[in-house]
């Protein structure tokens, strides 16, 4: 098989990720005022501020985005070009109350990553960082990242569970992620915030993610584990367009809104795509369990239509940037985790 060009330049790779849809500019235009992204930081908090910067240019006037994180490295803030940047820790309670005030607000603070050697500060940054945000921007309206984690494993056959279906989280991390929404949940019945709970599963771009994953399995030698055998996945770009779209579904109390790609991916399937977009032999170890963390997000694409890259393009472009030599994140997803544990 031969792989196209990464269709970017490496150093333009943000701006290509971050390109706003119609729907975003068509969601700004309805909601006036400045914008923070909380925890912009992160793996994903690049893009949102990035898009929403574009997307407010595009639109015109002076609305501004403010990027807050700990930017405990400096080179992290290059990224943030034109975007007013604050360096706060979020578990001050008194440094989150200086915050400016803004009418549009993105929760993407939390922790995964650790929680096994120390679940306290994951449960310090996933429940009471939510309260402290959730009192100072009562006032505004809130687009809360969660995970599909809360959900129980369900069956293919099932196709995913619906924001509708009993939350059941396994794990230290999961359960602190529930407990992450009923604060939000609980603020917003209180001062009647308009909030929406994003449930994502999982977000792709080429630096990191489940393709990423399987892929630098494949490049390496080492086998693929498929005992979590099905995923969902969705391209950042799609994932964080639909997440400022999120701003026209919040309300009170809290709406949750399951946010992934159209299909239920087989992860054997995938490696064995991915192995042949890179031109490499597979090692499989392991066999299906009959159940997965898997996302209907039907409701999603009921209101604003299908992801716009589909799994074919992710799987070719995750393998060109790996082929060309791009950097990554070096931060595994842990997809094949079935204990919870991370």
């Amino acid at each position: 098989m031969t792989t196209s060009p990464f269709p970017c330049p490496p150093d333009q790779l943000d701006a290509f990720l971050a390109t706003p849809t119609e729907g975003v500019i068509e969601t700004l235009s309805r909601h006036d005022g400045d914008v923070i992204v909380l925890g912009a930081g992160g793996k994903m908090g690049a893009t949102v501020s990035i898009m929403l910067r574009e997307a407010l240019r595009e639109l015109g006037g002076n609305r501004k985005v403010i990027a807050v994180s700990r930017f405990s490295d400096p080179k992290a803030r290059a990224r943030f070009e034109g975007i007013e940047t604050i360096s706060a820790d979020l578990l001050d309670r008194e440094a989150v109350n200086c915050l400016p005030e803004v009418p549009n607000v993105f929760f993407l603070a939390g922790q995964k990553f650790g929680t096994s050697s120390a679940p306290e500060l994951t449960w310090a940054m996933n429940a009471i960082v939510p309260a402290y945000v959730a009192e100072r921007y009562r006032a505004s309206r809130i687009v809360a990242f969660s995970t599909g984690c809360v959900y129980p494993f369900v069956t293919v056959a099932s196709g995913g569970s619906r924001e509708t279906d009993p939350i059941e989280p396994i794990g230290d991390y999961a359960n602190s992620c529930v407990a992450r929404e009923r604060v939000f949940t609980y603020f917003s019945k209180k001062y009647q915030t308009p909030v929406c709970l994003y449930r994502l599963n999982y977000s792709n771009e080429p630096r990191y993610g489940v393709l990423v994953d399987i892929a630098q399995k494949i490049l390496a030698g080492e086998p693929v584990d498929v005992s979590m055998g099905y995923v969902n996945v969705i391209w950042q770009r799609d994932a964080v367009a639909r997440a400022i779209q999120c701003l026209d579904v919040a309300g009170s109390p809290a709406v949750p809104m399951n946010i992934t790609g159209p299909e239920i991916v087989s992860v054997r399937h995938l490696a064995e795509r991915l192995a042949r977009a890179l031109g490499r032999e597979v090692k499989i170890a392991g066999q299906e369990a009959e159940s997965a963390w898997l996302n209907n997000a039907g409701r999603s694409f009921q209101l604003w239509g299908y992801p716009t890259v589909s799994l074919d393009q992710m799987i070719e472009w995750t393998a060109a940037w790996l082929l060309q030599g791009g950097e990554t994140l070096n931060k595994p997803t842990h997809f094949e985790a079935r204990d919870g544990k991370f």
